[in-house]
């Protein structure tokens, strides 16, 4: 098919899976994305934990990309990376960050905001040494974000650790770990027909969570 501006344009989907309603919702948003989280590894979808993570540096210009959420509780949303990394340093400058979730066959889509802080050094260790050993050096193995000469320089260095450390454990690398971020708005969208989609939201005000319908 050719693509061309009307191609684009007609691109449409009629949502009609499912509503939300305040008198359906959990008062407690974490509870609420649980429900959604289980609905979503019930349905079998693919990575439901894949999300976008949206940060920005010191001077406001923005920045995203497709991460893993690696667990949530009423402390936060938790994911793991490289702390040099472009996220890590914009997260170092300006903490505030959004993550979004979005599950097109349930037709939904979460959206939540607030401040990122790093987890426990033992709490990076303990994930870090929980996963399979390649990727425990392959994090070590490649400076995130830097720029190198070619795909070689991280291969010869895989090659170097994996001999390394062929019969004892990978140290987690100290730029390595993980962030937490508190939520401090949630907005939890599901699709509806004509557009006139479910938009409910929470606010946390000191410490309490006020809830709100938008507009689609």
């Amino acid at each position: 098919m050719e693509l061309t501006k009307e191609n684009i344009q007609n691109l449409r989907q009629d949502y009609r899976a499912a509503e939300l309603s305040e008198a359906d919702i959990n008062k407690n948003p974490i509870a609420q994305f649980a429900k959604w989280f289980k609905d979503a590894l019930e349905a079998k979808l693919y990575e439901p934990n894949v999300m976008t993570l949206a940060t920005a540096d010191l001077t406001g210009k923005p920045s995203s990309r497709i991460l893993l959420l690696k667990g949530f509780d009423e402390e936060g949303f938790v994911f793991f990376t490289n702390y040099n990394s472009k996220k890590g340093k914009d997260l170092q400058e300006n903490p505030q960050a959004a993550m979004q979730f979005f599950w097109p066959e349930l037709e939904r889509q979460v959206r939540i905001e607030g401040i990122v802080t790093k987890t426990t050094a033992e709490a990076s260790t303990a994930y870090f040494h929980s996963r399979p050993k390649g990727s425990q050096i392959g994090a070590s193995a490649s400076p995130q974000s830097t720029l190198i000469p070619g795909r070689e320089i991280l291969e010869e260095r895989v090659k170097e650790l994996t001999a390394a450390y062929q019969e004892t454990e990978v140290p987690r690398p100290e730029h390595w770990g993980g962030y937490v971020l508190k939520p401090e708005h949630i907005e939890f969208w599901q699709g509806r027909p004509s557009r006139l989609h479910d938009r409910i939201t929470y606010t946390s005000v000191n410490g309490v969570w006020t809830i709100n319908r938008l507009a689609p």
